[in-house]
This record gives structure tokens, C-alpha cells and sequence, in this order.
């Protein structure tokens, strides 16, 4: 287990610290969660809580996953990353879901006039967690995942559907749908729009490989591709100004992320450090094997 945690990089790990130091001061200090919670009726003036709502896990249950899929996917994605980039993307994930949570809420409660919308604490990392698996889409989306036989790129797109349909029998799913539907799409919306590549020095991913609608089975996509195209020219093609600002080239010139070669090559480091990492984890696994031989060998003996 010990060999196992040191694999993890030291940015991640301090993060789980984090969000395990957090949650045990919630449970010691329970009203502490009615400063720091995502609670839509005291944001104002507690605007702080849309940026610290994220790092608070208010059940075990939730803590673990948070943990597990920090370390696991942060294992992945920073190194093709970097450390900076990796926690500019937690940070800015966190905020803005909050932010949609938020506004989102005061929309229920307009519609539906029910207080509980407003007074309910919401918080939880969970949408950063769905950013890491648009993350992982992006750089590995054609890499089955081991048994389950399941292509990376569907991955988003399956948590999304799981979570929808547990949430017509789960009461309480208004204080985790939003945050992953949102956490999902705002963690699109920056690797497809604002990321910067210091490589290319351009921004986003304009690959069509990473288009909206490949979230989408494939007899959905043209017509998500005709509404996605309408609210791009928006908000995005009225002025070529704007784009330039996204560092995309105009013209004849291949949009950058679209060229074959740069996709290509973004995809193979992804897949690279995945497949070290199951290499690494197969090795560990053998080594196991081979010490239980041992000693039951021993034993026999």
C-alpha cells in the first residue's frame, strides 16, 4: 500500500490531505458548514463559499471517492499537464460549477417556489472529478479501460447517464446532479476554449474528435451539431477579433488541436503514461503473486 501511495505525485497528495483535513474539521465543527457550504440563500454575503463549497466532503462515503479519484486520475493528467496547469484547471472547475449551481438553484426556486432549493448546503469535489474524465476523453479517448471494456472517451458521458437515472429515486439529488453536470461541462468548456498549449502557444482544443456532440451517441450528432454550431457563432463568431484572442488561425491555415499530427501526438503521451501506469500496477500485482507462492510454499513445507 505504501509503495503504491508514493507512485502518486506530491501535488495530489496534498490536496487528499486537504480534503480529508477539511472534512474532519466539518464533523468536529458542524455549523462551520453553514459558512463554507454552497448554500444559495447566504452566498450573499458569504461569496467565499462558491470557491471553498468544492473542497468540503461532507460524508465518508464521498470523501473516499473524492480521494481515490484525485489520486487516480491527478496520476494521469498532471504530468501531461504540469503541476500549475493541473491546479489553474481544479481551481477554475470548482469555481465556476459553483457559480452554475448557484444560479441554478435561485432559477428552482423561482420556478417552483420550494425554500429548500435555497437553504440546501451543497459541496463536494465531485465536479472537479467530472472535468478529470472530460480531461481523460481528450487525451485518451479511444484507450479501453482494463475488464471493463469500456473506451475512455464514453466515460463523461456515462457518469452523467448513471447519475441522471439514480437521481429519480434518490431525494436528495439536487445537491450532486448539477454540480456533475455542470463540473462536466465547464471542464469542457476550458480544454476546449481557454487552455493554453506551451508547446503551440494557442489556446483550447478545436479538434472535431472533441466536439460537443461527441458526448452524444452517434445518431444524436448532427443535430447536436446544429444547435452547438448556432450558439458557437453566438458566442464565439460574431467578431474575429474574439477568436484571434483564442489564438486560433483564420483563413486556409488548420485550426490548432485540428492538425492530425499534434492530435496524434497529444494522444500518445496520453496514452503512454497510461499504459505505464497499468505496467506499473501489473508489476506490482505479480510481485504480490510471486511472495504468495513463497510462502505457501513455505507452508507445505
Amino acid at each position: 500500500g505504501s509503495e503504491i501511495f508514493n507512485e502518486f505525485t506530491k501535488l495530489c497528495k496534498g490536496l487528499v490531505l486537504t480534503l480529508v483535513g477539511v472534512h474532519i474539521v466539518v464533523q468536529l465543527i458542524p455549523s462551520s458548514l453553514t459558512y463554507f457550504a454552497l448554500i444559495p440563500a447566504r452566498t450573499i454575503p458569504f461569496g467565499w463559499n462558491l470557491i471553498t463549497a468544492g473542497y468540503i466532503e461532507q460524508s465518508i462515503q464521498g470523501l473516499v471517492v473524492s480521494t481515490l479519484g484525485l489520486l487516480f486520475m491527478g496520476k494521469l493528467l498532471e504530468p501531461i499537464w504540469g503541476s500549475k496547469e493541473f491546479l489553474k484547471f481544479i481551481f477554475v472547475i470548482n469555481f465556476l460549477t459553483s457559480v452554475c449551481v448557484f444560479i441554478t438553484a435561485i432559477a428552482l426556486y423561482g420556478v417552483t417556489r420550494q425554500e429548500h432549493y435555497l437553504y440546501m448546503p451543497i459541496s463536494g469535489f465531485h465536479g472537479v472529478l467530472a472535468g478529470f474524465l472530460v480531461g481523460i476523453k481528450q487525451m485518451v479517448p479511444d484507450q479501453e479501460l482494463p475488464r471493463l471494456k469500456i473506451k475512455a472517451k464514453w466515460l463523461p458521458s456515462l457518469m452523467l447517464l448513471f447519475s441522471i437515472a439514480i437521481s429519480f429515486f434518490t431525494p436528495e439529488s439536487a445537491t450532486y446532479l448539477s454540480t456533475l453536470i455542470f463540473g462536466t461541462y465547464m471542464g469542457w468548456i476550458y480544454l476546449r476554449y481557454l487552455q493554453k498549449k506551451p508547446e503551440s502557444k494557442h489556446r483550447g482544443d478545436p479538434n472535431e474528435d472533441f466536439a460537443f456532440s461527441t458526448f452524444f451517441p452517434e445518431f444524436l450528432r448532427p443535430i447536436i451539431d446544429l444547435i452547438a454550431s448556432k450558439f458557437h457563432r453566438n458566442l464565439c463568431g460574431k467578431s474575429e477579433a474574439f477568436i484571434d484572442t483564442l489564438g486560433y488561425s483564420l483563413g486556409s491555415a488548420p485550426l490548432p488541436g485540428s492538425d492530425p499530427i499534434e492530435a496524434s501526438r497529444r494522444r500518445e503521451k496520453g496514452a503512454r503514461a497510461l499504459e505505464e501506469r497499468l505496467a506499473a500496477e501489473s508489476l506490482i500485482a505479480a510481485g504480490k503473486k510471486s511472495e504468495e507462492l513463497q510462502i505457501n510454499g513455505t507452508n507445505n513445507v
